[in-house]
């Protein structure tokens, strides 16, 4: 424990320039400062270096691009591969376990060793590898790469230790599972055709040993051609030469046929009787057209021939469908004796398998369910019921039914709020599943001793809200709504609506939740805001909306001689924020002529409507667009229950709204809300003449930044082009704008003061500078940064990333200022022609690259350059809104009581404090407006601020106010009246030996700061990062302290002590960063964060050393002892006749010392992962070393024990049958032959 104590300056006299930069604040990276002062304040700090370490805890989803299936039918054990090279093993609900591959290559097959606790995965890249799945954190014990074939098909026959691997060339190597060893045995396949063959029968698509004689292994090549090879005798039993490609075979349980599926769409059924021809040929879905031909049918691409003691054999298959019906969704035939079962799916089949109820393949099959892999689900189909029903899925594999767009993460929460919405929840779900136990049912899993109540809300581009149970590591869902049941459905053809709705018009953008008073707000990509409360009752409603017209600047006062010949804009062009203020305090506002294609695209229900329990909608807000531009979108949002405000903000400015009397409090600019304590000295702009609506600038959809790579993403931008190099046609294209200004020519002679333009092209020299045209002709707009920041401007994948590089700018001339210059210039920079903006979680633009090589050089950076200065004097962004706080602070430095204050963080680095006066008594709250007071303090840092948070001078971090939840829908009692229950945390009263004042942290995306309030002064600055920038920061709590947790674009996680902002872990987890993990990745309580790993899987992670210290008792155990099934008594006379398989010795035959060694060059073996890391995994969690040899020994004991009981009952029956044999000799010892 270390104990801080710092001398604190100017508690009640610090001066304004030590706030705004002075050089106590810009100390080199992690040099905290501080000045002498009388008082002193202790802080202890707890948090070290060593309670930190950052490890991967637990993936759900869906497997993203599937590729492999295989089930261990004795365990009960099911193991998914993917394109990416992990591999899911699922059991039982709890039972959940990701794996990578270290290269990535694709998973191409898997192959349980049935019931030995292994696994055998075949990848793209050629080699095999053997995972242990004793541990509850498998690993490779065993890699064989093959250099000079491709690997194509695996199979291990059951309680074998020979691996058949069959490569493209068409032959069949042995592997030893053992010690991943080839065999000197190989099956080449100019042996295995006849020598009278002049063609390649190709690569082996199949291999499996005959259920009657294991000494006979079918061999199956793409090109039609099957061969049985008699493994003993080293020749082929018999050959099949058929006209179609074969995809897949499958034998009947006796061994005596088999059946293949083709290319043509066609079953055939051979028997081994005469393998001349089919005994069969099958066209399931073909039917015979008029000419008496057969239409042509799609592959079937695997077949599964499964029996059944009191019933017909199941054939199951995929494809096979006729080529004439398009448009039909992929399916899975079921054929049983007569009856043809199609089953449509949604997604294209991956793989499917049938589950039985035997490990042997020579016993009857008995299937009682099929897997069904598909491309984005996973699917298990009931075969005990004629209607074959599905069971309902226990893991969460439908995370991305709808794309996910946005995440939040809540630790720690109240215990109450699970069960209620679980019950609530619980009332929506679907119907017609099988009512049997899912029969993935293998492992062990208990509820660890170190849980506590978690939420995960997950945000989707079709408007749906999930939350989902996240205690305990799994992943269950509680409650499920739909955003866009607020709005009316736009009917199709219904004018300007129809224009403006887009595929993803209710995509949620971000997500603002109290869990202590459950309200819970959504911001959609519509640039709307949805207000819901929670209630257990149904009830009837009409939802409340809002209009805000929230622009960044005073508009244009614009000369008569200017706009007479433009009556629409002067009626729209004369607004003040005020006037926009004032209008948009109405619910509904007036359309003018000006002002008629700004309505919302979005229509609300504006009649009473039925709501069900749970969360039910209070108050949309929208904002409106500008003299017909579609609304900027939103970019921050908090909400606060026990003021009963919400407030937002965009590249524009902010608004505060009063969801408690449905009004609007605050709508101004940005630039308006400092007054004069504004920091930066601002260039005056030139007018611009008033631009034509234009409709495909509404709504232009969600950044699709979930779908694959083959489909491009969709931009909510105005269409952007290339800077042209050549000057001279961009001067006459300026000169053709209306707003086109002739430069005074003291710019042009000054050379630290150039034209735009010119500035502009300089700066292309080092990065590329775009342009965006307007739908009318006008001038190029540039997507400018301040000038300090213009080389931040980067790429991932061709998009823009910086948060700071607001995409909010017009690159103007400026105006010669003279004695007009008051009414045809304005403050703020021009508007937009498109209105999506930018924050740490919303970043995303597609901008075209002039060079070939500059967009692969960019196609996988996430850098920005080192200049990150905050310090310009020519700023052409707009100042964005990018982090809002409700809280109880100082809103001066004269202030002694903490009041309520909204903080309001910005793109250029500001921190702005905002007093608020709020009416304390309930009556009074409700009747009497909330007001503002004028700007308090203004804070600086390096970088868009990112994050706000509030400690006690004993570094406890101080919660925001809150409601405490109460059911307005409930029946009211008339003696006891409804009363609002407030909590608020004041840090006066939390802190009774400490002066009076508290700590603000500000995290910008480049440096941390903490305040003392109310003096403003800067006691501990940290720079973070140079080279990149930051994308996400908290302050959370871990291990009984606080600390700031930051998330930087290149891949580092870091964390800060509080206050004094010292490192104590820096790891560089994601090196490979993209824009999915930058958007959705949050920290919260606990030292655990989450991200979309992949459009359908959500990631877990701990930077807790604790939480990893007990991971190991927290997952599931994969392998558990189960006695292997005995083989099943076949009877005499079937054993008499051949029935029962014969059995050989593989060692025997494929051992070193029969079948020699294979070549050195055709395969290498590689070691599995040794050293200390996976003696750690081995041995830890609750069953460690020790706890492992007793179960083992345990179960040696059981077997032993098990095997005495055999021994004693065989020689009991041994006794038996000597007596009545000996009575058999006597009784027949002296009759004559002929008497028998």
């Amino acid at each position: 424990m270390r104990k801080f104590r710092k001398v604190l300056d100017g508690l009640t006299t610090s001066s304004p320039a030590s706030t705004l930069g002075s050089p106590s604040c810009g100390s080199g990276a992690g040099t905290p400062t501080a000045a002498p002062t009388p008082k002193e304040i202790d802080v202890q700090e707890t948090l070290q270096s060593e309670n930190f370490q950052l490890c991967k805890t637990v993936r759900h989803g869906f497997p993203n691009q599937p590729t492999a299936l295989a089930f261990d039918p004795v365990q009960k054990l099911l193991a998914i591969g993917s394109r990416s090279g992990g591999v899911r093993i699922l059991g039982r609900p709890g039972v959940d376990c990701y794996c990578q591959h270290d290269s990535g290559a694709a998973v191409l097959q898997l192959q349980f060793l049935i019931n030995e606790g292994a696994l055998v995965t075949a990848c793209a890249d050629d080699t095999l590898h053997l995972w242990n799945l004793r541990q509850r954190r498998p690993a490779i014990l065993h890699s064989l790469k093959f250099n000079r074939e491709r690997i194509t098909f695996c199979h291990l026959p059951f309680q074998s230790k020979w691996l058949y691997v069959g490569t493209e060339r068409g032959n069949t190597h042995i592997v030893n599972i053992e010690s991943f060893i080839l065999s000197g045995y190989v099956i080449m396949w100019n042996k295995a055709i006849e020598l009278a063959t002049k063609t390649h029968p190709g690569p082996v698509v199949h291999l499996s040993d005959s259920p009657k004689d294991e000494g006979k292994l079918l061999i199956g090549f793409e090109s039609g051609t099957i061969v049985q090879w008699d493994l003993r005798g080293k020749k082929a039993d018999f050959r099949i030469y058929y006209d179609e490609a074969i995809h897949s075979a499958s034998w009947h349980h006796e061994g005596k046929q088999f059946m293949c599926s083709h290319s043509d769409g066609s079953l055939t059924l051979w028997n081994l009787r005469n393998t001349t021809k089919p005994f069969q040929v099958t066209f399931p879905h073909g039917k015979i057209q008029k000419d008496g031909r057969k239409e042509s049918c799609k592959p079937i691409l695997k077949v599964e021939y499964k029996t059944t003691r009191n019933s017909e054999p199941f054939v199951i298959f995929s494809g096979g469908l006729s080529y004439d019906k398009a448009g039909r969704r992929p399916t899975l035939t079921i054929m049983h004796g007569k009856a043809i079962t199609v089953l449509e799916m949604d997604y294209p089949i991956v793989e499917f398998m049938a589950l039985c109820e035997t490990p042997y393949i020579n016993e009857v099959q008995e299937p009682y369910a099929v897997v069904v892999l598909l491309e984005k689900d996973l699917i298990v189909v009931d075969l005990t019921q004629n209607s074959f029903p599905i069971f309902e899925n226990p893991y969460p594999m439908d995370i991305h039914e709808s794309p996910v767009t946005c995440t939040a993460y809540f630790a720690d929460c109240p215990p109450d709020i699970i069960p209620i919405l679980y019950s609530i929840g619980a009332k929506h779900k679907k119907t017609g599943y099988s009512h049997k136990e899912w029969p993935i049912s293998g492992g062990t899993w208990t509820l660890g001793s170190h849980t506590y109540p978690e939420i995960i809300i997950t945000g989707h581009a079709d408007g749906t809200i999930k939350f989902w149970d996240a205690s305990a590591i799994t992943l269950q869902m509680l409650y499920k709504m739909k955003t866009s049941k607020v709005f009316e459905k736009p009917k199709p053809g219904e004018g300007r609506a129809a224009e403006l709705v887009e595929e993803d018009p209710f995509a949620v953008q971000m997500v603002s939740w109290c869990p202590q008073s459950r309200m819970f707000c959504v911001v959609g990509i519509s640039a709307h805001i949805i207000l819901y409360h929670f209630s257990k009752y149904e009830a009837n409603t009409q939802i409340e909306s809002l209009e805000v017209r929230l622009q960044c600047e005073s508009e244009d006062v614009i000369s008569p001689s200017e706009n007479e010949n433009d009556p629409c804009f002067s009626e729209s062009g004369s607004h003040s924020p005020q006037a926009h203020h004032q209008q948009s305090v109405s619910p509904v506002s007036g359309t003018t002529e000006g002002n008629k294609h700004s309505i919302p695209c979005l229509k609300v229900k504006d009649r009473m409507v039925r709501v069900p329990p749970g969360y039910q909608a209070e108050l949309v807000i929208q904002l409106q667009g500008i003299d017909g531009e579609p609304p900027q979108q939103i970019t921050s949002l908090d909400i606060n229950s026990a003021y009963g405000l919400l407030a937002f903000g965009n590249c524009n400015g902010l608004a505060v709204v009063d969801y408690l009397q449905k009004t609007v409090l605050l709508c101004m600019s940005t630039l308006d809300l400092y007054g004069a304590a504004d920091p930066y000295q601002r260039l005056t702009r030139s007018p611009r003449r008033h631009r034509q609506s234009t409709s495909e600038f509404c709504m232009r959809g969600l950044s699709n930044f979930y779908s694959d790579s083959k489909k491009r993403i969709r931009t909510s931008y105005q269409s952007l082009t290339e800077l042209s190099d050549n000057q001279q046609s961009f001067d006459m294209e300026r000169s053709k704008s209306p707003t086109s200004v002739h430069y005074p020519t003291s710019l042009h002679n000054d050379p630290r003061i150039l034209p735009e333009p010119v500035a502009s092209l300089r700066a292309s020299h080092c990065s590329p500078v775009f342009y965006l045209l307007d739908n009318v002709k006008g001038p190029g707009r540039k997507l400018s940064l301040p000038t300090d920041l213009k080389t931040d401007l980067d790429h991932v994948n061709g998009h823009c990333t910086s948060p700071t590089s607001q995409p909010c700018s017009a690159g103007k001339p400026r105006a010669q200022m003279g004695a007009e210059g008051p009414r045809l210039t304005r403050r703020g920079p021009g508007r937009p022609p498109f209105r999506k903006a930018q924050s740490a979680a919303c970043m995303e633009i597609s901008l075209p690259v002039s060079h070939t090589e500059a967009a692969e050089s960019r196609e996988n950076s996430f850098s920005r350059s080192r200049s990150s200065s905050v310090s310009s004097i020519d700023r052409d962004t707009k100042e964005a809104v990018t982090t809002l706080q409700f809280g109880e602070s100082y809103g001066r430095k004269s202030d002694a009581l903490t009041t309520p204050c909204l903080w309001v963080g910005t793109s250029l680095g500001i921190a702005l404090v905002i007093p608020m006066s709020i009416p304390t008594d309930q009556e009074e709250r409700m009747e009497e407006p909330v007001t503002f007071g004028p700007s308090g303090a203004v804070l600086m840092l390096k970088g868009s601020v990112l994050h706000l948070s509030f400690l006690d001078c004993s570094g406890t971090l101080i919660q925001s106010p809150y409601e405490v939840w109460r059911d307005i829908n409930a029946a009211e009692d008339p003696d006891r009246p409804r009363k609002r229950k407030l909590v608020h945390f004041s840090p006066s009263s939390s802190q009774e030996t400490y002066a009076d004042g508290h700590l603000a942290v500000v995290c910008s995306e480049k440096q941390a700061k903490v305040f003392l309030m109310p003096s403003q002064s800067c006691l501990f600055v940290h720079n973070i990062t140079e080279s990149s920038f930051v994308l996400r920061a908290d302050v959370v709590s871990v291990c009984n302290s606080v600390c700031l947790a930051c998330f930087c674009a290149n891949g580092h996680v870091m964390t800060l002590s509080l206050p004094s902002l010292r490192p104590l872990m820096d790891v560089n987890y994601l090196p490979l960063t993209d824009m999915r993990i930058a958007r959705t990745f949050c920290f919260t309580n606990g030292g655990q964060a989450l991200y979309l790993s992949s459009p359908t899987e959500i990631q877990r992670i701990t930077y807790s050393q604790e939480m990893c210290d007990n991971l190991q008792d927290m997952l599931g155990e994969l392998f558990i002892p189960i006695e292997t099934p005995e083989v099943q008594n076949r009877g005499f006379l079937k054993g008499f006749f051949g029935g029962n398989a014969t059995t050989f010795d593989r060692e025997e035959l494929f051992g070193e010392a029969s079948a020699g060694k294979a070549s050195r060059s055709l395969a290498q073996h590689i070691p599995g992962q040794a050293g200390m890391e996976g003696m750690k995994v081995a041995a830890g969690g609750v069953v460690g070393e020790l706890a492992r040899a007793r179960i083992a020994l345990d179960e040696r004991g059981q077997r032993l024990g098990e095997l005495e009981e055999r021994t004693a009952l065989m020689m009991t029956s041994a006794e038996s049958f000597s007596k009545h044999a000996h009575e058999l000799m006597l009784k027949c010892k002296d009759k004559k032959w002929y008497q028998f």
